[in-house]
């Protein structure tokens, strides 16, 4: 059961979160794991990745496409579904081991029947256009049974409609909705062909029925006592953004050649593919059952949505469970998803990082917009890479009056992040090509932005970075933030870096790039600015480095106390007039997130100090703020308090133990930053993996209730099994593998070779 996800009984408040907890996707699209019979009341949704559209002055977010799963059911005229039938009966169920959804419901129909529905369905990944669906029906007395089935184009919009020029047709055998965006005209066409199993001699009667938005074919038959009547659904989806001529003819050919291969076929090969993607990315975990489900189905998640299909889109905050947050690629991608990704798929990690290549343009815009250099990455980045946060984020719950928020305007970090995780793929992997294909200059024009925004203060002699926000947002516009400090300080050695590489062993390359640039009087601000930076350091006494400046002069209460002082559940305690703003509160780990990307440069004791300073004072208030406490706790020998930490991650979606409401604003949906977070306090935490150019680390810290842990590595381009117990560490060198490599294990050098395997004692 280590693989399967699932609820027993139909309960109508747990429609939201169901159709998060069992969510499919492919990376192209994801459909929430809502019931067939449902419509956008109940937030049905095929959310398409990097299609994006506005409407009128509302928020720019993604497009969910015409709903081709659609499938009522009636019993001798009397409508059966989980929403207005007596359901005796119910489960859903996930299996994440090969991304297969279904469901089971015995519903009461007229005159004592019972009616039985099962039903499962599948996104491609082997063809990420490509949905499929069986569908069976078993009555227990004889009666006639209605099927109504095809595509619903009237879909769940947080700010929409987004799809004008709805063209419901019937071609032949297929259903098709042909659509457009309403901003940008992009095409969005869904195609659906149906193939029906009954028994022989069974008379059906169709016809295709057109009823609001939704073109479907009415199916009706005499269903025998006891028998089994089954039928498959195919849908293919295309838009104006997949590159073919003809995005409807495209989903109409798609859905004939998946009827002529077949359900099963088709179903075998998506587990293979599934099957793929698990053999590298697997965890997995002895001796505690709870943490070993949590943690697969993160990694569910992570797989799930991955853009393994284009370099042009990157993972939306909130994944592909809808349109929440603006479907918008945060920094939470390269902090928090790409770790796992650079570990076990590196070509995906590659497809991150080209997206931030793509979108350079749009940060070089925003830099204009605010009168800096550079590129001065967006805090909501979309398929342009043009910044879609707007400056009032927050509805104030007790006025009804949007807040004021500087996300937007004072984040800055987000260009370090994404220098950050360039330097990372590039460390990792030693891939030039990153760098040479537009890599380089993402960096280059994020330290002109940094440096165009810094300040030089003459009577100190040193560069500070004033009035910003970092990522604990409940503090805004504040000076000498120690992470985004720290960040800044990072990206300036990563420009040097890549300089002197370039310089070196590709001279031409970097010459023609410094010249279109413009670049050689940024050359001595950059080496000046480098060597003056001001960092917040350790204090003296207490080893604690101050947040930013002020921070200490804040009143320092418990949360307990701050949370007596909340009226509404869902009032906003950050900003100019949150509650927790004139705190030491935190909305989530910032400076225990520095000294995690760093922690190689501080000491066991200010480690230490920091943690058990800043832990207590931590409001949890994002999703991403456990995993990173879990990681600095397991850095200074505590993984118990870790494992907490790791749980409440790795549940998350599960749980649904989330805020939903950011003042009155919706910010439901899944978590695939958490997700990634999960890996990374199991991995880099617990396993303590870390990799420097050629050589890997594995200093293990294990919490009391795990017996083992065994996982993969993809390190310089081969792969590695990793096995840790109680007091050792064996590591195998998987067939194909061609080089030495080289772990230090618990600070012992051992060299792996080719195919080989060994054991070293770590305790």
């Amino acid at each position: 059961m280590s693989w399967i996800i699932e609820e027993k009984g139909y309960k109508k408040d747990n429609v939201e979160l169901n159709g998060n907890k069992f969510l499919l996707g492919n990376g192209y699209m994801g459909y929430r794991g809502t019931l067939e019979e449902f419509e956008k009341g109940q937030l049905v949704a095929c959310n398409l990745l990097g299609v994006y559209d506005k409407v009128g002055d509302k928020w720019r977010e993604p497009v969910n496409a015409p709903n081709g799963f659609y499938t009522g059911l009636s019993c001798d005229q009397t409508t059966l579904g989980t929403l207005n039938s007596e359901t005796p009966e119910h489960s859903q169920w996930l299996d994440i081991k090969s991304g297969l959804h279904s469901r089971r419901s015995v519903f009461s129909a007229p005159e004592g029947n019972r009616i039985e529905v099962e039903s499962q369905r599948f996104l491609g990944l082997f063809n990420v256009h490509l949905m499929c669906m069986k569908y069976s029906i078993k009555a227990a007395n004889k009666c006639n049974i209605e099927i109504k089935t095809g595509i619903d184009g009237e879909v769940w919009d947080i700010n929409g409609p987004h799809l004008t020029q709805l063209k419901p047709r019937a071609k032949g055998e297929q259903l098709v909705i042909d659509a457009a965006t309403g901003e940008l005209g992009c095409k969005v066409s869904v195609a659906e062909s149906m193939a029906f199993a009954g028994e022989a001699g069974v008379e059906m009667n169709q016809q295709i029925v057109a009823e609001d938005k939704k073109i479907l074919r009415k199916v009706t038959f005499k269903a025998q006592p006891g028998q089994v009547y089954t039928f498959f659904k195919y849908v293919s989806v295309y838009t104006g953004n997949d590159g073919v001529e003809d995005p409807s003819a495209s989903a109409e050919a798609d859905c004939l050649n998946a009827k002529t291969t077949g359900y099963d076929e088709l179903s075998a090969r998506n587990t293979a593919e599934w099957g793929k993607r698990w053999k590298i990315s697997d965890v997995k975990i002895s001796g505690d059952d709870t943490a070993q489900l949590a943690l697969r189905y993160s990694i569910y998640h992570l797989l799930s949505i991955a853009p393994a299909h284009s370099d042009k889109a990157s993972i939306p905050a909130r994944g592909l469970s809808g349109q929440v947050y603006k479907g918008a690629i945060f920094w939470d991608t390269e902090m928090f998803m790409l770790p796992f990704f650079l570990y076990t798929n590196p070509d995906i990690a590659r497809n991150l990082m080209r997206y931030r290549v793509h979108t350079l343009d749009g940060a070089r815009r925003k830099a204009v917009e605010y009168g800096y250099r550079g590129a001065y990455y967006a805090w909501e980045s979309q398929d342009t890479g043009d910044d879609a946060c707007t400056h009032f984020n927050v509805t104030d719950v007790f006025t009804g009056r949007p807040m004021r928020t500087y996300f937007r305007d004072k984040q800055i970090h987000i260009s370090t992040d994404v220098v950050y995780g360039i330097w990372q793929y590039f460390s990792m992997t030693g891939d030039e090509s990153i760098l040479l294909e537009g890599g380089a200059e993402v960096i280059l024009e994020c330290a002109r932005f940094l440096m165009s925004y810094a300040y030089f203060k003459k009577d100190k002699n040193r560069y500070e970075i004033l009035d910003v926000t970092g990522p604990d947002e409940y503090h805004e516009r504040v000076n000498n933030n120690a992470f985004t400090n720290k960040m800044v300080k990072n990206t300036l050695e990563v420009a040097g870096k890549t300089l002197k590489l370039l310089k070196e062993k590709h001279a031409a390359v970097c010459s023609e790039l410094v010249n279109r640039l413009g670049y050689e009087p940024e050359l001595d601000i950059l080496n000046e600015m480098n060597e003056l930076l001001y960092i917040p350091q350790p204090d003296g006494n207490s080893l604690v480095i101050e947040q930013f400046d002020g921070y200490h002069r804040l009143e320092d209460i418990s949360l307990k106390e701050l949370k007596s002082r909340i009226i509404d559940p869902n009032e906003y305690l950050g900003g100019g007039n949150g509650i927790a703003a004139t705190t030491k509160i935190l909305k989530q780990a910032d400076t225990v997130l520095m000294l995690n990307l760093f922690k190689d440069r501080y000491s066991y004791e200010v480690k230490k100090a920091n943690w058990e300073y800043y832990e207590p004072r931590t409001e949890h208030g994002s999703s991403l703020s456990p995993c990173v406490y879990a990681l600095l706790a397991t850095d200074i020998g505590n993984p118990e308090w870790a494992y907490k930490y790791f749980l409440k991650t790795a549940t998350i979606d599960l749980t649904g133990e989330s805020k939903q409401y950011a003042g009155t604003i919706y910010i439901g949906g899944t978590h695939p930053a958490a997700n990634g977070g999960a890996w990374m306090a199991a991995i880099l935490g617990f396993a303590g993996v870390s990799c420097s150019g050629s050589t890997g680390i594995i200093n293990p810290r294990l919490p009391a209730a795990w017996d083992s842990l065994e996982f993969n590595l993809v390190l310089g381009g081969q792969i590695f099994g990793v096995a840790i117990d109680k007091s050792s560490v064996t590591l195998h060198s998987e067939e194909g593998n061609t080089a030495d490599f080289i772990f230090y294990i618990a600070g012992q050098p051992v060299s792996c070779k080719p195919e080989q395997s060994i054991s070293v004692n770590y305790n």
